[in-house]
């Protein structure tokens, strides 16, 4: 390992950034270095301004370079101090596109096709919590609060603490869950987490993506369907049975009131109670 590398693995460890991040700011950089053929500390500008330059030429897709956009800022700000680096980086704003939302009736559907017990618990707890991915699956047996009906996520996305709605649905369904699997041995005693996956692990988010497309398929529904569909589901639901949005917000983790308003775009019930002013004005007398 190089001293560069090192030097830039211990930055992002003293700001405890995420193994996730770290991964995604080790291979953008080492994927600058390669471009540059030498290496990265030796970068001008230009050579900043020739690589977003290339990026483009290839069709390297937006998110994909903004990532690269923040990898390369904390490079060149944190383990380089070059300033001059880092006001050469360019982010491109990307398109705000409105999410895919299931109607009450396909979301019945999708958790009906599912008859294996862990999954059907999985997917419900999804859509009844708003989670994402990485919040469903490392949940913890401890996390479930009967007493509050509540659920605490724990370290979610920003490294923040929250709680979330237990429904008595969704807790007698997890009830049910719990004791299958330790009839069959499935949750050895001792062992934390509320989906366990293999050696010791928890399940992993990847599968519980592949549960949900395989349950939209075999609901016959053909939107494109993952994780992220239930959590945008579970907003707009809300907002249509109108939730305080600042509630929508506390429960989504979202940081920012303007995330969270994008859903009332979709929430097509509320929209239609809107009345048209053209109706109000063909009412009025003479």
């Amino acid at each position: 390992m190089s001293p560069l590398r090192r030097r830039l693995i211990e930055d992002m460890a003293i700001r405890r950034l995420g193994p996730k991040t770290q991964h995604h700011y080790i291979h953008h950089v080492k994927r600058f270095a390669d471009f540059l053929g030498q290496s990265a500390d030796k970068a001008t500008a230009e050579d900043v301004h020739r690589y977003q330059l290339w990026l483009a030429s290839i069709g390297t897709t937006v998110p994909t370079v903004n990532v690269s956009a923040t990898a390369l800022r904390f490079f060149f700000k944190v383990t380089l101090k070059r300033r001059d680096l880092v006001d050469a980086v360019v982010s491109v704003r990307e398109p705000r596109r409105l999410p895919v939302v299931l109607s009450p009736q396909e979301v019945s559907r999708l958790l009906a096709s599912t008859t294996n017990i862990k999954h059907k618990a999985a997917l419900s707890l999804t859509y009844a919590t708003g989670l994402r991915s990485s919040e469903v699956v490392s949940l913890k047996l401890t996390d479930i609060d009967s007493d509050r009906m509540v659920i605490r996520v724990e370290q979610g996305k920003g490294k923040k603490d929250r709680y979330v709605i237990l429904s008595p649905n969704l807790l007698e369904l997890l009830r049910d869950w719990w004791r299958v699997a330790r009839q069959k041995g499935w949750m050895a005693p001792g062992q934390p987490w509320l989906f366990p996956g293999y050696r010791g692990q928890h399940m992993s988010a990847r599968q519980l993506h592949r549960l949900v497309r395989l349950a939209a398929t075999r609901a016959g529904i053909t939107k494109r369907v993952g994780v992220h569909t239930l959590r945008h589901s579970f907003a707009t639901h809300l907002l249509e049975q109108k939730t305080d949005i600042r509630v929508i917000q506390v429960l989504l983790g979202h940081k920012k009131l303007d995330t969270t308003a994008l859903y009332t775009r979709v929430a097509i019930s509320a929209i239609g109670e809107v009345t048209s002013p053209l109706d109000v004005l063909l009412k009025m007398p003479g």
